[in-house]
């Protein structure tokens, strides 16, 4: 599995996994079942229940195949009818827990299910080859489908939290202490959280004092040594910035 960093409407960057080819493959299994649990059920009520295969009988050939198109249609138009309604999900991706998202943070609108569902008669040539290799050879284990209508699908089995985003808990009385933050953007925070996590986690103080001298430097701050240290320093800046940007937590 890959992970995907979406960027959403609110400039603010999250790392999603990617879903599993066997994931994908057990909700489209699911589906499968599915679709096939209506076929039976559909043409037992139409011939055994209630007795309409005599109609057919009176029809030429184009007129057959016109009443069998209508009865399995539902069948066809399963993936795109269900991901509009469902927000990029069907039963099987439900079950497993999966969606289709755009990679550009909106949400997919029905033209992109569109041109997904379009794509599957690609995709599923050769008994499902065709996709199977795009998956196994693109970046984010995407079909053709999910090229062309710039979407991915994601596992929602994410453990998702806020220390993977620009976003901090700051308490309701929370006093700032350095204005200067306000000089800063929504990327220049998301790298120095990002690389100031990292740091964090491997105990490496070279790059939390290159850090906290650089934030110093941008923001021409003159900080005493003696009142905080370089760590605390790093994590006030990020909870300042916060507070003045008034980011929704």
């Amino acid at each position: 599995m890959s992970q995907i960093a979406i960027n959403t409407s609110q400039n603010v960057n999250i790392n999603f996994i990617t879903a599993s080819i066997g994931e994908r493959m057990v909700a489209y299994i699911i589906d499968l079942l599915i679709k096939v649990a209506y076929l039976v059920a559909i043409f037992y009520l139409f011939f055994n229940i209630f007795n309409l295969g005599y109609i057919l009988d009176g029809l030429d050939s184009w007129s057959q195949n016109a009443v069998y198109i209508v009865l399995t249609l539902p069948v066809a138009l399963y993936p795109l009818v269900l991901e509009s309604l469902m927000e990029g999900q069907t039963p099987g991706k439900k079950v497993m827990k999966i969606r289709v998202v755009k990679i550009d943070g909106y949400q997919a609108s029905f033209g992109d299910y569109l041109i997904r569902w379009v794509f599957r008669l690609i995709d599923t040539t050769f008994a499902g080859i065709v996709g199977l290799v795009s998956m196994i050879v693109s970046k984010n284990n995407q079909r053709l489908g999910d090229i062309a209508s710039g979407t991915a699908v994601i596992s929602l089995k994410n453990n998702i939290n806020i220390s993977h985003t620009i976003l901090e808990n700051i308490n309701p009385d929370y006093i700032p202490t350095f204005s200067q933050v306000i000089g800063l953007s929504d990327n220049d925070m998301r790298i120095i959280k990002d690389n100031y996590l990292k740091a964090l986690r491997i105990d490496d103080r070279q790059v939390i004092t290159k850090l906290s001298n650089k934030i110093k430097s941008i923001l021409k701050l003159e900080v005493d040594p003696t009142k905080m240290t370089e760590r605390q320093f790093i994590g006030i800046i990020i909870k300042d910035y916060n507070y003045y940007t008034g980011k929704d937590i």
